[in-house]
């Protein structure tokens, strides 16, 4: 009775995304809702202090994980808010892109964009800075949502080749499963899948978009800080790697060091308007993944997601690995893999390398399905969960074939 109340709140959050536009709640203020009573109705439901002392342990860990989530997304949004009120994403736009191109070709170098920058750092980053890029072109509403998925498709593709672009990458790794070299196997799937997309979503598109030039007094100030933020990821990569520093306490030394060099550079009166830029950062998408990882904590809790490995252990673990690719759309792909690799399933190299590409990409089929899709939900107001669901097909497609083309090179290169 206690589990069949708690997963039908998780299923009542979910339908509260999918109907937002109908109720006009906001998801954000529905899931951390949500959330938060079903915690609520675990520690009603303890037995005994010493069961009440367990599940407070277990929700110290959930919000631990949500802590460092959130400080880290506060730090990069804080760098991207900064350099785009500046101007300095526009101007990196207008250097990279033509001013005048045609539709389909911005398309493509978008989606390689996201692909390559996604590889070399976060999803979060990689998705913010990528979404910058849209607002320096005159682009129709029906355009902004085809970029806003295909950056969310390439993004959390490019993310699987390396340990340093999705946080699920690298538990594979460190479970000494895959190897550095293995995983760069994973790019070239990756990146026909993202072309297959990108073919798929600009087919009868057609016409031209410009950029507006702009002129923008950047000063020394603003070129020192946007080498801090990009300093900052490199850094953010070598130290986890060489020391095992966890990135959101490099990026968090990467914006103190924003904040003492702007406090030596401007007066008092400007510093305070520089700090303005922490405010403007979505605090509805905070909260929302506030609310989702309290949901996906509290199933982990009942064990719902143990009873997902148990299922994974029935079946060929090449359609295993593709449907759990599917669920990660629904549950947070973390604590997915996390489940399996307690589970410790006897796994072949391309089994495992199929895993790695499976609950990378496979979260890109629904938009609450990854972080990535999360914010651009949050930042492009013309993508909703439902306007979403049309480029489903297009998108299962696409995951399909590169799944089917990681099978197919694994086997082939490691078997």
């Amino acid at each position: 009775m206690l589990y069949t109340l708690l997963i039908s709140l998780a299923i009542l959050a979910l339908l509260s995304i999918v109907f937002e536009e109908i109720t006009h709640i906001n998801k954000a203020k529905t899931t951390l809702f949500l959330g938060c009573i079903s915690w609520i109705i675990l520690f009603m439901a303890a037995v005994d202090p010493n069961h009440e002392k367990i599940i407070e342990a277990r929700l110290n860990e959930n919000l631990l994980e949500i802590a460092t989530l959130w400080l880290f997304l506060m730090s990069t949004m804080t760098f991207v808010a900064y350099l785009n009120a500046k101007g300095m994403i526009q101007i990196i736009v207008q250097k990279l892109f033509p001013q005048r191109v045609s539709v389909r070709m911005l398309m493509l170098q978008v989606a390689l964009f996201s692909l390559f920058l996604s590889a070399i750092c976060d999803n979060v980053t990689a998705t913010l800075v990528s979404l910058g890029l849209l607002t320096t072109f005159k682009l129709n509403s029906q355009m902004k949502q085809r970029m806003a998925v295909l950056i969310i498709f390439a993004v959390n593709s490019g993310g699987v080749s390396l340990i340093t672009g999705d946080v699920t990458t690298l538990m594979i790794f460190l479970g000494g499963h895959v190897s550095m070299s293995e995983l760069l196997m994973l790019f070239i799937p990756a990146a026909i899948s993202v072309m297959l997309l990108t073919v798929l979503l600009s087919l009868n598109v057609k016409g031209e978009v410009s950029t507006t030039p702009i002129q923008r007094d950047i000063q020394r100030i603003d070129i020192i800080i946007a080498l801090i933020f990009f300093s900052t990821i490199v850094m953010t990569m070598l130290l986890n790697i060489l020391f095992g520093v966890p990135p959101v306490l490099t990026f968090l030394t990467g914006l103190s060091i924003m904040f003492l060099v702007g406090h030596m550079a401007r007066s008092n009166k400007e510093e305070l308007r520089m700090l303005e830029y922490i405010r403007q950062v979505e605090f509805d998408t905070l909260l929302f993944f506030l609310g989702i990882l309290l949901l996906v904590g509290m199933l982990k809790e009942i064990g719902t997601l143990d009873l997902l490995t148990q299922a994974y252990a029935q079946f060929n673990p090449s359609l295993s690995n593709f449907v759990t690719g599917i669920g990660s759309a629904l549950l947070d792909n973390v604590p997915l893999t996390a489940a399996l690799l307690k589970a410790n399933p006897s796994l072949t190299t391309p089994d495992w390398l199929g895993l790695t590409y499976s609950v990378g990409v496979g979260g890109s089929l629904l938009v609450i399905g990854s972080a990535s899709g999360i914010i651009a939900m949050s930042k492009v107001k013309e993508l909703t969960f439902v306007s979403y669901l049309k480029y489903v097909p297009a998108l299962f497609l696409s995951y399909t074939c590169g799944y089917a083309l990681t099978l197919l090179f694994a086997h082939y290169l490691y078997s």
